[in-house]
C-alpha cells in the first residue's frame, strides 16, 4: 500500500483549516441592525371633516375671592356636653334610656338600689323625731319659765336643743336630695337618677344589674345637646393665612353633599401638631338634625384677596381618565384636546377653571359630544 498517497490530502486539508483562521473576522456582519424611528401620532390631536358643526364657547374671566378647603368631623360642643353622675353607690336595678336615645331633663334614666340612701332615709327619720320631742320641750319649758316654775337658763337650754335639732332635720334632708332622693316622705332605698339637661345620650358605661360605685366610677351617661356642633379641622401651617377668628366656612357633609351649612370661626388652634404640621380649626355650627359626631365634613375657608381665573360652560369639559379636558381649534380643521384644572360649579351653569386655559380663547361647547363623534 502506498501510505504517501494517503497522508497528502490530510496535509492540505490541515492547511486549508489553518489558512481559515488566520482571516480577519467580519464585523459588519456582526453588528446590531440600525435602529428604524418610528412616526407617532399626536393622541391629544383630532381632524374632522366638518368643524362648522360643532359650536365654539370663549373662555371668559372670573374673579372671586380665594379659597381654602380643609377636612374634619362633627364633634359635641364641649360646653353643651354635660355628664350624669350618681353619688350614691349600689346596683343597677332599671336603666330607662339607651346609648343615642334623645333625652329630656328631669327624665330617669336609671333607678340604683343604694344602702347609703337607705341608711340617709334612717338619719333623716331620726333626726324628724328628736326635732318633735325638742320642740315639745321647749313648748312645756315656755310655758313654765312663764310661770316662774323654771329659770331662764332652763329655757335657753331648750330653745338651743330645739334650734340643733331642726338643723340635723335640714342637714339630713339635703343628704337625701344630694343623693337623689325626690320625696322625703316615702322612705325607699331606690334612688332615681335623672337626666341634667335635655340632649342626646352620646355615651353609656353602665347595663343592668350593673354597680354604680359613686363619683370614683365611670359616668354612668353623658348628655350631649346638639343644637350646635363643631367643626374640627386641620389646616396646615402654610394655609393659616387665609383663616381668620369670627369668619364664616361652609361646611358640607360627606353623607349629604347636595346641602351647604354655614358656620362661625371660633378657635384656631395655637399649637402645631408637629408631625403632619397642621393647626385644629374648630367651626361653631347651628345642627338642624342631620348632624352626627364623627361624620366627615368638607369646610370651605373663604379668603380675603381676589383672584382671577377663567369660566367655561360645563358642556365644554370633559372628564376622562381621572382629568379634565376640554377641546381647542387649530388650524387645518384640526382640534387640540388641552388638559385644564377645573374648579367649582358656578351660576348659569358655568364652571371654573383654575389653570391650563386664559380668557379669550375658544373651545369647543360640547365636549362629550365631540369626543364621541371622533371615535366614530
Amino acid at each position: 500500500m502506498n501510505w504517501h498517497n494517503i497522508a497528502m490530502p490530510a496535509v492540505y486539508l490541515s492547511l486549508a483549516v489553518m489558512g481559515c483562521n488566520d482571516s480577519k473576522p467580519n464585523y459588519q456582519a456582526e453588528a446590531p441592525p440600525p435602529l428604524k424611528v418610528q412616526k407617532v401620532e399626536d393622541r391629544n390631536l383630532f381632524k374632522v371633516d366638518r368643524p362648522d358643526q360643532f359650536a365654539l364657547a370663549e373662555a371668559v374671566p372670573h374673579v372671586a375671592t380665594s379659597q381654602l378647603r380643609a377636612t374634619g368631623t362633627v364633634n359635641p360642643d364641649i360646653a353643651r356636653t354635660v355628664p350624669v353622675i350618681s353619688i350614691a353607690t349600689g346596683r343597677i336595678v332599671e336603666i330607662g334610656a339607651r346609648l343615642g336615645d334623645t333625652v329630656k331633663k328631669g327624665q330617669v334614666l336609671l333607678r340604683v338600689q343604694s344602702a347609703d340612701i337607705s341608711g340617709a332615709y334612717s338619719d333623716y327619720q331620726k333626726a324628724v323625731a328628736d326635732e318633735q320631742l325638742t320642740r315639745t320641750q321647749l313648748e312645756r319649758a315656755q310655758l313654765l319659765y312663764d310661770k316662774g316654775a323654771i329659770s331662764l337658763n332652763d329655757l335657753q337650754v331648750a330653745q338651743d336643743t330645739d334650734a340643733k335639732a331642726k338643723v340635723d332635720v335640714k342637714t339630713t334632708a339635703e343628704k337625701l336630695r344630694v343623693l337623689g332622693s325626690q320625696n322625703l316622705d316615702q322612705p325607699t332605698g331606690i334612688v332615681e337618677i335623672r337626666a341634667p339637661v335635655s340632649g342626646v345620650i352620646t355615651d353609656q358605661q353602665v347595663t343592668n344589674a350593673a354597680g354604680v360605685a359613686g363619683l370614683g366610677s365611670p359616668n354612668p351617661f353623658t348628655i350631649s345637646d346638639l343644637s350646635y356642633v363643631w367643626i374640627l379641622c386641620d389646616v396646615y401651617e402654610n394655609d393659616l393665612s387665609n383663616v381668620h377668628l369670627g369668619e364664616k366656612a361652609d361646611i358640607v357633609l360627606k353623607a349629604y353633599p347636595d346641602k351647604v351649612f354655614t358656620g362661625t370661626i371660633s378657635n384656631i388652634g395655637p399649637v402645631l401638631d408637629p408631625n403632619i404640621r397642621t393647626a385644629k380649626v374648630r367651626i361653631e355650627v347651628r345642627n338642624e338634625g342631620l348632624m352626627r359626631p364623627g361624620m366627615f365634613v368638607t369646610a370651605t375657608f373663604h379668603g380675603q384677596k381676589k383672584e382671577a381665573s377663567t369660566a367655561l360652560p360645563a358642556t365644554a369639559i370633559l372628564h376622562l381618565h381621572d382629568r379634565d379636558w376640554v377641546y381647542i381649534p387649530e388650524k387645518d380643521n384640526q382640534f387640540r384636546r388641552v388638559a385644564v384644572s377645573a374648579g367649582d360649579m358656578l351660576p348659569g351653569g358655568m364652571q371654573e377653571i383654575v389653570s391650563g386655559l386664559t380668557p379669550g380663547q375658544h373651545v369647543v361647547l360640547n365636549a362629550l359630544q365631540f369626543q364621541n363623534s371622533v371615535e366614530q
